[in-house]
């Protein structure tokens, strides 16, 4: 029988086809979808056309970019967009996560997770649908209003309160998912501390704030270096489906953007043009966050 370390890679997929096999499909989604548009990615520098070859023509769209009128107000809504989802709201997963563990019926805890998770199974068009009917003129936030004989809020159409419509069910479709891994992180503390601290006089803040906070700052900090990769991803989907003519100027991102310059407008290169700086900006902030994670807590994206 051979030595597994002297063993090759293919014997290796051999005995182990059927793991392999499962996650084939995987594989072949991350190529097709991940892999391969990178090389496609020069398009940024060449003039599309289907029929004839590519032309080069240099930085003649990063050019039409940056000189766009309508290019600054949609990097503003992105970054404010992105803000709100990435950091305001970031501190509220390992929170509830904490206030979670504290409940003390196994009954009550299991019902308010399945119900916290929940939204996040649901589509983004469910979703848009539930909200928008919940906050239209004649929608049950706007009928409570009433009962208090405050006067009915166009949540859907205002400028001022969208972004913040848009945050709201953010938190409402991810609290219970997001706060999976520092929920699981809390449980796999040994309960030795918490039997230690008690004995020596703490109460449950001392020992939220000395044992389970310093737990959760190691996933903390890797969740936050890693959504910060994502930070110009303000939420297509989730924006495209809240979108309407009277918001589209404060809720317009870059995704959306590239969406009816490339998809609707076959601006194809333009639109490759806003993904590479895209790309290359969430690269850079996440190489920042590493270096200053490493350089204030020693821990990073990797050690």
């Amino acid at each position: 029988m051979k030595n597994l370390s002297n063993r090759t890679l293919f014997d290796k997929i051999k005995s182990e086809k059927i793991i392999y096999l499962m996650i084939l499909p995987t594989i072949v989604y991350f190529v097709l979808f991940r892999v391969i548009p990178i090389f496609n990615m020069r398009l940024a520098f060449y003039k599309y056309s289907s029929r004839q070859a590519w032309t080069f023509v240099g930085l003649k769209y990063f050019r039409m970019i940056f000189k766009s009128p309508d290019f600054k107000q949609i990097v503003k809504n992105t970054l404010t967009i992105s803000f709100m989802k990435y950091i305001l709201l970031f501190p509220v997963f390992p929170m509830f996560a904490i206030l979670l563990n504290e409940i003390k019926g196994s009954h009550v805890k299991k019902g308010v997770q399945i119900i916290s998770y929940l939204p996040h199974f649901l589509s983004w068009i469910v979703i848009a649908g539930i909200w928008i009917s919940s906050l239209s003129l004649q929608g049950g936030v706007n009928n409570i209003l009433e009962m208090f004989h405050i006067a009915p809020i166009d949540f859907m159409t205002d400028n001022s309160k969208i972004k913040w419509v848009l945050y709201f069910c953010e938190a409402w479709r991810s609290l219970g998912w997001d706060s999976i891994i520092y929920f699981t992180t809390i449980i796999s503390i040994n309960h030795s501390l918490f039997d230690a601290a008690e004995i020596d006089g703490a109460n449950r803040w001392h020992i939220i704030r000395y044992i389970v906070i310093p737990a959760l700052a190691v996933p903390m900090v890797t969740m936050f270096i890693l959504n910060l990769g994502f930070f110009l991803n303000a939420g297509f989907d989730q924006v495209l489906n809240f979108s309407n003519n009277a918001v589209l100027s404060s809720i317009d991102i870059l995704d959306t953007y590239i969406y009816r310059i490339g998809i609707q407008g076959g601006q194809y290169s333009l639109a490759t043009a806003v993904s590479v700086i895209k790309g290359f900006v969430g690269v850079f902030l996440v190489l920042i966050t590493h270096f200053v994670s490493k350089r204030l807590t020693g821990q990073g994206v990797w050690s």
